[in-house]
């Protein structure tokens, strides 16, 4: 088995202030992560930190780009685990993506705030792209069609393994017993 991570955040820059006033949700962003060190997070965002306007398939990280612009983003990390054969299919979907022409699919994110769908193709908002990188590896997740990044929470199986400020997210440490039955912290 393997495990693929699901990160939910909010920034607070305006637009997640705007998206967050419509869904009443805690958080207003979703990424897909490979390791649980989050080097490998990828999602559909801002392109340039400083510039809501240039959207896109964007490699995220949690000290670097619009994370570490936007110092307070809160942020809870979930695990989920999912077989060889499907961890494979999400890298190759990522990669994929990666590799085509996608842009940010701003008239969706609009339109799930009226309760309505608008798919363009070649095109995705944060939650669409994780939701369509997992169903396509075959992981089942219940997702409703109108997919918001809260969301995700409800997917089976999902552990939390991080809450907080994003900033001070660690690779969450595993309790092990030595040889005298004395717990130690593996690192």
């Amino acid at each position: 088995m393997k495990k693929i991570y699901i990160i939910l955040t909010h920034t607070g820059t305006t637009l997640s202030k705007i998206i967050k006033s419509y869904t009443k949700d805690e958080f207003s962003h979703v990424s897909i992560a490979l390791d649980v060190e989050l080097k490998e997070m990828y999602s559909f965002g801002r392109l340039h930190p400083s510039n809501p306007f240039f959207a896109g398939f964007v490699h995220e990280h949690v000290n670097e780009g619009t994370f570490k612009r936007f110092y307070n983003t809160r942020a809870k990390v979930y695990s989920l685990e999912v077989t060889q054969e499907q961890y494979q299919k999400v890298r190759e979907n990522i990669e994929k993506i990666g590799q085509e022409k996608y842009s940010f699919n701003i008239l969706g994110l609009i339109a799930v705030g009226f309760h309505k769908k608008i798919k363009k193709e070649h095109s995705f908002y944060c939650a669409e792209f994780v939701k369509y990188v997992m169903e396509q590896a075959g992981i089942e997740t219940s997702l409703p069609e109108l997919v918001k990044p809260e969301d995700f929470k409800k997917i089976q199986g999902m552990q939390e393994i991080y809450n907080g400020f994003f900033r001070t997210y660690k690779k969450p440490q595993r309790k092990m017993k030595n040889l005298l039955g004395k717990k130690i912290v593996n690192v």
